[in-house]
């Protein structure tokens, strides 16, 4: 078969799904590849800061891996903006619907909601409510969305901080995304693992 026999879904048969599942896992083992040329793509985004959108993501992954973060922390805070392309208004929600399914839980929430998180640092002058995080004060993963933007996100604009290159987290993307998507084992729910480890961190350094 090239293609299906069928022109409308209802009229396919076990070997016209058989052969699309076949093309779809083929397709979707690629995700890794195709989410980081979309990284690079993001220098055509927002523009303003002295740091690029791929620059800013690739510092916030880098203070992540200096933290000893372990690797959902680290991809997440590589993609957390990857939607600020094609969802500007909700690029959040976007980047965490990518995630989702093959990281932790936790990462895959404060993803979401790190937009409105992000709003404490600048939301009084825009004309936004900068405690909009508040609606979310009981959620167990509150206190990470909130160090995440303090110590990743909010912090990462910084042309002199010493930035670990797209390469360089290539392979960690492509083992998350290479991973049974919403496996129990690792989504987790309710499970919470700190940012930073500090024997991570220092075996990372070298000291």
């Amino acid at each position: 078969m090239e293609t299906v026999k069928f022109t409308q879904m209802r009229d396919g048969d076990r070997e016209d799904y058989a052969f699309l599942t076949e093309h779809e896992t083929e397709y979707a083992a690629g995700t890794a590849d195709r989410l980081l040329a979309a990284m690079v793509e993001l220098d055509k985004s927002l523009s303003g800061y002295k740091v690029t959108r791929l620059g800013h993501s690739l510092q916030a992954a880098t203070r992540a891996w200096n933290a000893g973060a372990d690797i959902d922390w680290v991809v997440s805070a590589l993609l957390h903006d990857i939607g600020d392309i094609y969802a500007p208004y909700n690029h959040d929600e976007y980047a965490a619907a990518i995630l989702r399914p093959f990281v932790r839980e936790q990462c895959a929430w404060v993803v979401e909601k790190h937009g409105d998180f992000q709003l404490i640092y600048y939301g009084e002058h825009v004309g936004a409510n900068p405690h909009k995080r508040d609606a979310f004060r009981n959620s167990a993963y509150f206190d990470d969305c909130a160090e995440f933007c303090e110590k990743w996100d909010q912090s990462s604009f910084d042309p002199d901080y010493p930035t670990r290159p797209l390469d360089f987290f290539a392979p960690l993307v492509r083992e998350v995304f290479a991973r049974k998507s919403y496996d129990p084992a690792i989504v987790r729910p309710g499970m919470r693992i700190a940012m930073s480890d500090d024997a991570a961190a220092a075996e990372r350094s070298g000291t």
